[in-house]
């Protein structure tokens, strides 16, 4: 395959990835493309080198997270790419961060188990906020009487959070306490700003 045919694979790219508001797989990418003149898997890896190349020194990056791949903002033009928008960024409670770390770090995991580490009651409304950000769902039941939810992570939190992994988090034992939990989280929100989704901007 020769330069101008990865250039041009490189465009198709870079407008899908802009015109997507999402992330999209290595998959979805190669089927942009007619099975004749579909790319394989490894020139479609070489692309997205290509791509991610050639958005050094702009203020925007291409970001893989654990859905795929998205242009977005680089952090730190965040701030500024803010002021675009009126809505003010919206700011979790530290108790809802407290209980998402929990989830994160513990999962799979129950409420009680949550109320118990935390040492108060998980309200009902930062349960249903996690589930209606689909930032966790419900993978079972405690084998014990009452047979309560145990709750997970799920790739919406991946992709939120900027993550391709929850091997990205620090290691547990290198955490002081939840607050500090909840602050790594929060650090690893920044920068999500996507080019074409501003409704997603910072939630």
């Amino acid at each position: 395959m020769n330069e101008e045919q990865l250039d041009r694979i490189r465009c198709i790219t870079e407008a899908a990835l802009l015109a997507a508001g999402k992330p999209l797989s290595l998959d979805q990418l190669r089927e942009l493309f007619d099975e004749g003149d579909r790319p394989a898997r490894q020139v479609m890896e070489h692309v997205l080198v290509l791509l991610e190349q050639s958005c050094e020194g702009r203020g925007f990056e291409l970001k893989k997270v654990a859905s795929g791949y998205r242009l977005q903002v680089r952090e730190e033009f965040a701030p500024w790419v803010g002021r675009l928008f009126e809505e003010k960024p919206q700011r979790y409670s530290r108790a809802l961060l407290e209980t998402l770390a929990l989830i994160a770090y513990r999962q799979p995991i129950t409420r009680g188990e949550i109320e118990e580490i935390r040492g108060v009651t998980v309200s009902s409304n930062i349960i249903r906020t996690l589930l209606e950000r689909e930032w966790v769902r419900v993978v079972g039941h405690r084998d014990v009487p009452g047979r309560p939810a145990m709750y997970a992570t799920t790739r919406q939190f991946l992709d939120y959070f900027n993550l391709t992994g929850l091997d990205e988090l620090p290691p547990l034992s290198e955490v002081r306490d939840l607050e500090e939990i909840g602050r790594e989280i929060e650090r690893n929100m920044q920068g999500e700003i996507e080019l074409d989704a501003p409704d997603q901007t910072l939630h």
